[in-house]
């Protein structure tokens, strides 16, 4: 398997102080960066059909290979195509490695040096999941962009829990790379972990950047870390990775962070926020969120934003939610 030709490229067309302005050609799509990436766990945006998601302009849509390694499965995913004719979605895709299942399902993980064990939330089954399993599942799943397995601890753990979880990041890396069946039509992004300690930071950049990989990620900071120790280390991040490849912070989505971080040299976004806020009837606009199931808007007949073309500002109201 050879990294020397991804078929990715990245062109910087823009930049302000740190921030820029960027074109990254994926084999599905062409996307604008700095850009964010609306979160489809299960092969479904949820509330949308693949063509509303297109119409919204997305560019990239993430799905979660723990998922999807359970259901269907990579043998019905493999046999279908992968997951861009299983959802009918002709954009790019972004599958992460399963491995923040280890935060948020901790309580049935269990981590070795061999992998992940998981015991599912659907049926209770145990599942291993090692760097070449996920590999295995990503290749089927066929997503233009696929995350390295890393070790991922909380970003509020302190102690040599992290640096642990660092340096097995690194081992892993080298054992996806060995795994990855498919790199000339797939670009495997790797991570870089550390938790809040800027000296483990600077070691894990160091050591990813050796691998030459298509893209970066800022991984492990969604965690409920205060802004004042969450920012310095992405934009530390940000500057000591590579000006020619595509740098992603994993997890953050909420207004004020795509700001600072795009300002900071951050061009990829992921989150379920604003999926899942829309679920429960908030509305994010320009100027706010607006709480669309609250008394006040049950005779509102004026589209939500006049400026946006979407489909509901055009044809519905909020008196209608």
């Amino acid at each position: 398997a050879s990294f020397m030709d991804p078929p990715l490229q990245f062109i910087v067309t823009a930049e302000c102080g740190r921030a820029r302005v960027g074109r990254l050609h994926l084999p599905h799509h062409i996307c604008d960066t700095p850009m964010f990436m609306p979160v489809g766990t299960q092969g479904t945006i949820k509330g949308l059909t693949a063509h509303q998601v297109v119409d919204l302009n997305c560019g990239v849509i993430l799905g979660n290979t723990y998922h999807l390694g359970h259901r269907p499965g990579p043998e019905v995913m493999k046999e279908l195509g992968g997951l861009h004719e299983f959802m009918k979605y002709p954009r790019a895709m972004l599958t992460d490695s399963g491995g923040f299942q280890m935060v948020s399902l901790l309580k049935l993980a269990e981590i070795t040096e061999e992998g992940v064990t998981f015991q599912s939330p659907h049926d209770g089954s145990t599942m291993l999941l090692t760097p070449e399993m996920s590999m295995k599942i990503q290749n089927a799943i066929g997503a233009d962009i696929m995350m390295a397995l890393d070790d991922v601890v909380s970003s509020t753990t302190t102690g040599p829990r992290v640096e642990e979880a660092m340096h097995r990041t690194l081992r892993w890396i080298d054992r996806c790379i060995k795994a990855h069946d498919r790199p000339k039509e797939q670009n495997l992004f790797g991570i870089v972990q550390g938790g809040l300690d800027p000296a483990l930071r600077d070691q894990c950049l160091a050591e990813m950047i050796k691998r030459d990989l298509p893209g970066y990620a800022i991984g492990g900071l969604s965690g409920g870390e205060s802004k004042d120790k969450f920012w310095p280390i992405v934009g530390q991040c940000a500057k000591g990775l590579p000006r020619n490849k595509p740098r992603y912070l994993m997890g953050v989505g909420y207004a004020l962070d795509l700001v600072v971080c795009s300002a900071l040299g951050v061009d990829m976004f992921d989150c379920v926020f604003p999926t899942r806020t829309a679920r429960f009837g908030t509305a994010l606009v320009p100027w706010g969120a607006l709480q669309l199931k609250s008394a006040e808007y049950a005779m509102d007949f004026q589209p939500i934003d006049f400026n946006c073309t979407c489909l509901f500002c055009r044809k519905y109201t909020p008196a209608y939610i």
